[in-house]
């Protein structure tokens, strides 16, 4: 099943980037537009930091909360250890 597009360009360019990179977007909450949840979600993965994300509908800026996003998919410490996965 297919999700939503988020309103915000920019945000729903990531999140396309995310799910290519694997993880899985879940829309709906109280506050956030969605979270985005890591693949790994590996216990030593910066004790679950970055494995869960809100995703906001309506960020002062954009672009901005695009690049975060993007920053969290991009870092994922299960990917990015020697010998990581590859994805």
């Amino acid at each position: 099943m297919s999700r939503r597009s988020h309103p915000k360009k920019d945000i729903e360019e990531t999140l396309r980037h995310a799910e290519r990179s694997g993880w899985r977007i879940s829309t709906g909450g109280s506050h956030a537009w969605g979270k985005l949840y890591c693949p790994y979600n590996d216990r030593d993965c910066r004790c679950g930091e970055f494995c869960i994300t809100s995703i906001w509908s309506t960020p002062k800026n954009p672009a901005g909360h695009a690049r975060a996003l993007r920053r969290v998919v991009d870092h994922c410490n299960a990917i990015r250890k020697p010998g990581g996965r590859s994805g």
